[in-house]
């Protein structure tokens, strides 16, 4: 039993630090055009840093190596939506438009709602599920 569980464990591990990307799903409504897959960036704990200390009236510092990340995905063309609670105040989404600016970014997409088009997200909270399993993928 201890030497399959360290099998699957080992499988896992593997498999998790593979990239992968999902194909968005269609509704039966769609025509075939393509839809434009997207990824999530998280902004507060992910994007910029955030403590006890932080408020909403700020945006904080940039988190370097999530700065690189995401400018390596614009710069590939890839579709990036700033993905944050913050979304559901419209008196934040200036806020972050204009910490973007400062940052040298595009005028992202700004969102807290996932759809069938979000194909990866990076955040500070999430916990990695196996897909149709409910198994938790953790690193060890």
């Amino acid at each position: 039993m201890l030497k399959s569980i360290k099998q699957y464990l080992k499988k896992a591990g593997e498999e998790a630090s593979k990239e992968y990307t999902i194909a968005p799903r269609r509704s039966s409504e769609e025509n075939n055009s393509a839809i434009e897959p997207w990824i999530g960036v998280d902004l507060d704990g992910t994007l910029a840093f955030y403590d006890k200390h932080s408020s909403v009236e700020t945006v904080g510092e940039p988190v370097p190596a999530m700065m690189t990340l995401l400018k390596d995905m614009i710069d590939k063309g890839r579709r990036v939506k700033i993905f944050t609670a913050r979304a559901s105040d419209p008196e934040q989404l200036p806020i972050i438009q204009k910490w973007l600016k400062n940052q040298g970014l595009p005028d992202l997409e700004i969102t807290n709602v996932k759809d069938y088009s979000m194909v990866r997200l990076y955040d500070d909270r999430c916990i990695q599920v196996e897909t149709n399993t409910g198994r938790l993928i953790v690193d060890k």
